[in-house]
């Protein structure tokens, strides 16, 4: 029986749409975004090292424009085609030199939760370029794989002759002065790799790694012929548009060189379509504790030819899973909280995923041995910051929860073997990434009630949405310290930072008293121990019924207590209560706030507290997630207005001016490019339970499955 994947894209109407529109005018239009305008698209983007992006500024110029990595330096991917003898640049042909190779004219662009989608026309023939980034946080070998794909189909061609062609450059390895070239064939299957010359392990260069190998390969299709070569840009360049291949031989390396892979697919009638695989692997991935660990696929696929082999043929099974995600995602979306807010998830989803590894020990390449690492990206770098999890935690509650128990595993190894001797949570498990040291020196960046309440509500979301409480009991001992810290020390605050440590920091503020009432409360639901419980109830009974974390009218929590009346900050922390329906806070906190909120919304919506002109999206979301449907509504109208704008091209920014009361622009990112926090934006899907996503896509699966049966089966025997 033959499964027919549904077409999600919509690619269909979109080759329909592109071949309806030749007259000089329309040719001229503006290019069309849908579901809306993003800052940038994600292209490729599988790890904190393989990030490549489209600023959306440049997607109406695509043919001469370059990607980015999510950093902002900027990357060689061309791609190319030739229809009957005339080449066309698709993407990222800068200063051609050759005046045989026309722009093609870019007609739209769209994204979904796993594809960026750009149609261009290449005379009276329609390409499409489709980067495709697997996420598939179920399937820890898909997951792992460090690649990404990029589909050009060609569409409208009536017995035209067509190539294609796609290349890259070392400056995809972090060094392009120092690059070495190399060239495998595995089976059909072409593949490049450059590398920097002598690297030194785990080393980077302005976020880049630097140590491992970047990866383009290709294999020819049933229809075409592949073709490979390397050397001058020019020379590939001019031997493609001459003659619709590559010469095959690779000439001498330097710096500007490229690597270009082509197919010749013929007279083409109809549709075909061109796979393309773009990578960065590192065989050691990680160093943890001294350890070296590794992608989780070199369990099945140790050597980087049979990972890339394999890649390429889970393209059909990658689809098809991407497929069932984006329409089930965006459903769920929108059932949450409108199309606005489906717009936002969308756009997270890769980003959320795309700074974390699932590796294995690289000795023993154990598949049991499973351990995350995260990249807090745009700051400085830290690995597996609890205060990073946290705020994603919502997508990996809703996609795949056993993510929140992987990252936090290697911190909870090294605190259970007491090299952590403070007694309140560590920060982060190693000052930059890809090195999880620890802090033997015991110097990590002290954030005490912070990561402690962190902790229990992270350890309380795996439990509720797993049911394993196994991994829990195994670190009690662990944990149960951290939860008396909070009970010893979160009346009387001493000055310490929060989560936003940006903002300074502070004794005594109320969000932090609110999160440690909350934690407390956690750990009781977590562990059964009623007297942790019976303290959080008592301490939210103190700071909101008593009035020591409110102002006098109880209209507001204030950002600092006691004397401080007129202060507030958005109080974020309150939303594990309604999460968990741990009742902590009684219905007349979250009515209060839900007014208050109302009264500070500014031009792209309420800033962090009353001394910032910025916000906070992932806590935005938060806190959404906390009142009743028409201030929820607002929070997400002014983060779309934030994403949508125009003000700028970034990776999706999780902090932004929202107000020009300080003078500022409103509406454009501070500081933060491309922060896994963003998962903090499926705060709002997450109320719809554990797990929601993952069994929403398992019903799609059954119910597509089940149709197909019916109509090609049961079909037979009517």
């Amino acid at each position: 029986m033959q499964l027919k994947l549904p077409d999600t894209l919509g690619l269909g109407s979109l080759f329909a749409m592109a071949l309806s529109l030749f007259s000089g005018a329309e040719q001229r239009r503006l290019v069309t975004h849908q579901p809306a305008q993003p800052p940038s698209y994600p292209l490729a983007v599988r790890s904190p090292y393989l990030s490549a992006w489209m600023p959306s500024d440049q997607v109406q110029t695509l043919p001469y424009a370059e990607p980015q990595f999510w950093a902002g330096q900027s990357l060689t991917w061309s791609v190319m085609a030739r229809v009957d003898g005339q080449a066309y640049s698709l993407m990222s042909v800068k200063n051609p030199g050759d005046t045989n190779i026309r722009p093609a004219v870019v007609r739209s662009a769209e994204y979904t939760a796993t594809h960026s989608v750009f149609t261009l026309s290449a005379g009276k023939v329609v390409f499409t370029l489709d980067f495709f980034s697997p996420v598939s946080p179920s399937d820890y070998l898909r997951q792992s794989l460090p690649f990404s794909y990029l589909t050009v189909s060609v569409a409208g061609a009536s017995s035209n002759d067509i190539q294609i062609y796609s290349s890259i450059d070392g400056r995809w390895t972090g060094k392009p002065s120092g690059t070495v070239r190399s060239f495998e064939q595995s089976g059909s299957t072409a593949i490049y790799s450059l590398a920097v010359e002598n690297a030194s392990l785990y080393a980077e260069d302005s976020d880049m790694a630097t140590w491992g190998q970047a990866i383009l390969a290709s294999r020819p299709t049933s229809s075409s012929t592949l073709s490979a070569g390397s050397g001058k840009r020019g020379e590939l360049r001019s031997q493609f548009v001459r003659n619709g291949k590559l010469a095959g031989n690779d000439g001498p390396w330097f710096r500007g060189g490229i690597v270009a892979l082509a197919h010749d697919l013929g007279k083409v009638t109809g549709q075909q379509s061109v796979n393309f695989a773009v990578g960065y692997v590192r065989e050691q991935a990680i160093s943890y504790l001294g350890k070296a660990y590794t992608g989780y696929y070199r369990a099945n696929y140790p050597l980087t030819s049979q990972a890339v082999s394999h890649f390429l043929d889970d393209y059909p099974g990658a689809l098809a899973e991407s497929q069932i995600l984006d329409s089930a995602m965006t459903a769920q979306a929108k059932k949450a909280a409108g199309q606005k807010y489906a717009d936002i998830v969308t756009l997270s989803t890769r980003q959320a995923y795309g700074a974390i590894d699932v590796t294995i020990p690289d000795d023993t390449k154990d598949p049991h041995d499973v351990l995350a690492f995260i990249k807090e990206l745009s700051s400085n770098g830290n690995l597996n910051t609890v205060d990073v999890i946290m705020p994603a935690f919502p997508i990996y509650y809703v996609l795949d929860p056993d993510y929140i128990r992987l990252l936090l595993e290697p911190m909870m190894r090294y605190l259970a073997a007491g090299r952590w001797r403070w007694p309140y949570t560590i920060h982060d498990m190693g000052a930059h990434y890809p090195n999880a040291t620890g802090h033997d020196d015991q110097k990590a960046e002290p954030m005490p009630i912070e990561e402690c309440g962190n902790l229990m509500v992270l350890a309380l979301a795996y439990v509720q949405a797993t049911g394993d409480t196994n991994w829990t009991s195994r670190y009690q001992d662990v944990i149960q310290p951290y939860a008396d810290y909070l009970v010893d020390n979160s009346v009387n605050i001493a000055e310490q930072l929060s989560s936003n440590d940006a903002a300074g920091p502070l004794a005594n503020e109320t969000n932090l008293a609110i999160k440690a009432a909350v934690g407390l409360k956690a750990f009781g639901e977590l562990t059964g121990l009623k007297e942790y419980s019976i303290i959080g109830d008592e301490r939210a009974t103190l700071f909101f019924n008593q009035g020591l974390g409110t102002d006098s009218k109880k209209t507001h929590f204030v950002l600092q207590y006691p004397e401080q009346p007129d202060s507030w900050k958005i109080p974020y922390n309150i939303y594990p209560d309604v999460l968990f329906n741990l009742g902590t806070f009684p219905k007349a906190a979250y009515e209060m706030s839900n007014t208050f909120f109302k009264s500070v919304r500014s031009e792209y919506g309420v800033p962090l507290d009353n001394r910032q002109d910025w916000a906070k999206s992932d806590w935005n979301m938060w806190l959404a997630g906390t009142f009743d449907k028409s201030t929820r509504d607002e929070f997400v109208d002014d983060l779309w207005a934030f994403m949508t704008n125009g003000q700028h091209n970034w990776p999706f920014s999780d902090r932004y001016i929202a107000t020009s009361a300080l003078g500022n622009t409103p509406g454009v990112p501070v500081l933060c490019r491309a922060r896994p926090t963003v998962g903090g934006h499926f705060a709002l899907m997450a109320l719809q339970g554990p797990k929601s996503l993952q069994q929403a896509m398992l019903s799609a699966e059954r119910e597509e499955y089940n149709d197909l049966y019916f109509f090609e089966v049961k079909g037979e025997e009517l």
